[in-house]
């Protein structure tokens, strides 16, 4: 009885295995389409701004032709002078300014938390923790900008004041910062959380069974063996601060002129400038704001590959 029963899943087994193999080229199909698509949309925006963005050096531009060296070493940007002056020096070096200023603060607040919520804290705290987590990175861009601009504004202009020094209504790059800082934190926060759960627990164990504490082992072996996935976070957390237009517009003040390193001084930055009197769809003046894409494009992509170098010389352990 045992041998037709044998013969038949043997039967069946090819007609299984066919089945499955249609199923896998099916949805390995799917994967690689939704991948092409990704990468098209990417290529596609980066040649859009692109185009838009060179066309104010070429000869043949019909409006003011700009100067690359002007608009790329330039201390001022005063569109309402003459023909205009194009000039993004001094508003890279702000904007690179305020967004290490935001991770500075950001970064270890996120990790430290992160930690706490996998590895400290009690487990009817850690669910309710992880979901303000993830409500802090769902609120909407503009709702930070309306809260920065009434309350950290009025934070920054009452410190500056017990200092002594005067402020532009508290718009200002420490505006900025602690905008960007609040900003950035949920991205890094739970992105650490999900490198921190994916560290395998024989590690934990071994690190305490050779005489570790628990403290030591979650900063020289956790975090340690998380370090990818941390960093990660830093690169999209970096990412936004960079990226971030609407709110940052509303406390940076937007100074057209100078590099500016005083924390209570306005300050301009890439986003800002894109954003900030775009009226028109043509001519120069609109056109220049997509150079200036160009700019944070590049900006982003070399502090991604600093960020990377950064990891690969933090720590030796497992990445999780």
């Amino acid at each position: 009885m045992a041998s037709p029963n044998i013969d038949l899943s043997q039967e069946a087994n090819p007609n299984s295995n066919k089945r499955r193999k249609i199923n896998d080229r099916i949805w390995r199909g799917i994967f690689i389409a939704s991948g092409i698509i990704s990468a098209l949309m990417i290529v596609i925006i980066i040649i859009f701004v692109s185009a838009k963005g060179v066309s104010p050096f070429l000869p043949n531009y019909e409006n003011a032709k700009q100067s690359v060296g002007k608009f790329l070493t330039g201390m001022s940007w005063r569109p309402d002078i003459g023909e205009g002056i194009y000039g993004v020096a001094f508003i890279m070096v702000n904007t690179l300014v305020s967004a290490l200023i935001a991770a500075a603060i950001s970064f270890p607040i996120a990790v430290l938390t992160a930690l706490f919520i996998v590895k400290i804290a009690p487990k009817r705290l850690r669910e309710p923790m992880q979901i303000v987590v993830e409500l802090l990175a769902a609120i909407p861009s503009v709702v930070y900008g309306v809260f920065a601009a009434s309350k950290i504004t009025t934070l920054v202009e009452s410190v500056a004041g017990f200092f002594g020094v005067s402020t532009f209504g508290g718009k200002s790059l420490m505006s900025v910062s602690l905008l960007l800082a609040i900003m950035i934190f949920p991205t890094i926060t739970s992105m650490s959380i999900n490198a921190i759960s994916a560290v395998d627990k024989n590690l934990e164990l071994g690190s305490l069974a050779l005489g570790a504490s628990r403290t030591q082992t979650n900063f020289k072996v956790v975090l340690t063996s998380a370090k990818s996935g941390i960093f990660a976070g830093l690169v999209l957390g970096l990412g936004r601060a960079f990226g971030e237009a609407t709110a940052v517009s509303m406390v940076a003040g937007n100074s057209q002129i100078g590099i500016n390193l005083n924390p209570f001084a306005p300050t301009r930055t890439l986003t800002s400038t894109m954003l900030s009197g775009l009226k028109e769809t043509t001519g120069v003046d609109y056109d220049i704001r997509f150079s200036v894409g160009i700019v944070l494009m590049i900006i982003i992509l070399v502090t991604n590959l600093l960020i990377q170098i950064m990891k690969r010389k933090i720590g030796g352990g497992t990445n999780a």
